[in-house]
């Protein structure tokens, strides 16, 4: 008997993706979807299944991404923002809103839900992670949107993934690799 590994592919033929755009910077912010949208594509994904709304900033990401996931049916879903410190709190405490409401949502409605949400001390931090010195952190969340995607639909497929309290529990057989 060996330990059943779930893993998922980076492989985004046949899949279709939702993507919530903070307008609030976005000369920035359409950084991240082009990084986003070109992963996507390159692993398979066609244009055609990427739908993206653009919203006024990051705190109304969350509201989006809900909207998508109860109207239309994706694999996956990204948020994309950028939320730069200034001499407040106030940036902190919209990318705690931020992350907290879509693990919310992700829980509620068991789907992959991506948080893209840069959130930086500076301007020229921002904009090494939209795309240059330190590559580009919305094609990092497609990457994780596609492979997130495939462990849900590995896991769904799986015989071997029984769920807890489940009567077949005890006869469940671990699937080899």
């Amino acid at each position: 008997m060996g330990v059943n590994i779930i893993s998922g592919m980076l492989k985004a033929d046949g899949m279709s993706f939702g993507i919530a755009v903070s307008r609030f910077n976005d000369f920035l912010t359409k950084q991240l979807l082009a990084g986003a949208t070109d992963c996507l594509v390159r692993h398979g994904a066609s244009e055609s299944s990427i739908t993206v709304v653009w919203v006024p900033g990051s705190d109304e990401l969350p509201l989006a991404i809900d909207q998508l996931a109860g109207k239309l049916s994706f694999n996956a879903f990204i948020a994309l923002g950028v939320v730069i410190q200034g001499s407040t709190s106030h940036a902190a405490q919209i990318t705690s809103q931020v992350s907290n409401s879509l693990a919310r949502i992700a829980h509620e409605t068991r789907l992959p839900i991506i948080n893209g949400v840069v959130s930086t001390e500076t301007l020229e931090q921002a904009i090494e992670r939209s795309g240059t010195k330190a590559g580009n952190k919305g094609w990092q969340a497609a990457q994780a949107a596609i492979e997130m995607a495939n462990v849900y639909n590995e896991v769904a497929s799986s015989p071997s993934a029984v769920r807890h309290g489940s009567p077949q529990a005890s006869s469940a057989q671990p699937r080899n690799k």
